[in-house]
């Protein structure tokens, strides 16, 4: 299930591409069959270790290019271990809303972005994660659980202020928002509630077929509903230093200046000034 559209990034091939937050590694699978060079970056080992046994058994199936590599990278969205510029494309998907410093966390994104990169940056959309907040403590007052909810004012202005330009921008998952109501409304962790059970099914059928009636209710109601807000951005190439002033030596004159020495004898110094 890609939140981010592919379609709207550039040609991956031999790019370096940073998954950010990359949780089960979706994002950064679908990179490196588009043959990018992935970092796949969590602060949860166990993630990591399932990305890593994925990405062996995609290689041994010939699904990743030559070229193309997934490699996991233990680290914190606020204090990345990546040198300046050194991704073309940061993807971070789903994770900015479990950041309390997300402010921090958007200037590593910023930092590690090469000038003329892109990001792709996705966040639970307002509308639908406002009513999950309202039907269920459960659904975000966990260890780890979503702390904010962002308009998407908020996050225009949050890339900009880290130095990104957004250009773009959709919803995605327009069918999972009723679902989510659902659970919030049932019992959140309830995954065997009859109700919730059947959506999942449905959903999980959606993600695997696509069949054309669901991709079209689903097309229909992400301007409505769609659970995930993303924004595209790009970071702008660094301006040319200007050129260094020329000394203007068009006009100099040669001054003569008489002193005198405190033993009364004249002494002669000519000085060059540039008029």
């Amino acid at each position: 299930m890609l939140t981010v559209d592919f379609r709207r990034l550039p040609d991956l091939t031999g790019t370096s591409l940073l998954d950010l937050g990359c949780g089960a590694g979706r994002h950064a699978f679908e990179a490196a069959r588009r043959g990018a060079q992935v970092v796949a970056l969590d602060a949860d080992r166990g993630e990591l270790d399932r990305v890593l046994a994925v990405a062996a058994a995609m290689a041994e199936a010939g699904e990743v290019p030559t070229g193309a590599a997934i490699r996991p990278a233990a680290g914190d969205a606020t204090a990345m271990p990546f040198a300046d510029d050194t991704f073309d494309v940061v993807i971070a998907s789903e994770v900015l809303e479990h950041i309390p410093a997300d402010a921090t966390a958007f200037a590593e994104i910023a930092r590690v972005l090469r000038p003329g990169g892109v990001a792709a940056v996705t966040v639970p959309a307002w509308l639908p994660e406002r009513v999950c907040w309202l039907l269920s403590d459960d659904y975000h007052n966990t260890p780890g659980g979503h702390v904010r909810i962002f308009t998407r004012q908020e996050l225009h202005v949050k890339l900009a202020r880290a130095g990104l330009a957004p250009e773009g921008q959709h919803h995605a998952h327009g069918l999972h928002s009723p679902y989510w109501w659902l659970k919030c409304a049932v019992g959140v962790h309830d995954d065997d509630h009859p109700l919730a059970s059947a959506y999942h099914k449905l959903l999980v059928w959606d993600i695997m077929r696509k069949p054309a009636v669901t991709r079209v209710a689903d097309k229909a109601l992400n301007p409505l509903i769609g659970k995930s807000l993303v924004i595209y951005a790009t970071k702008p190439p660094r301006a040319a230093p200007p050129p260094a002033a020329q000394p203007d030596t068009s006009a100099t004159a040669s001054t003569s200046i008489d002193c005198r020495t405190p033993e009364g004898t004249a002494a002669s110094e000519t000085l060059h000034a540039t008029a």
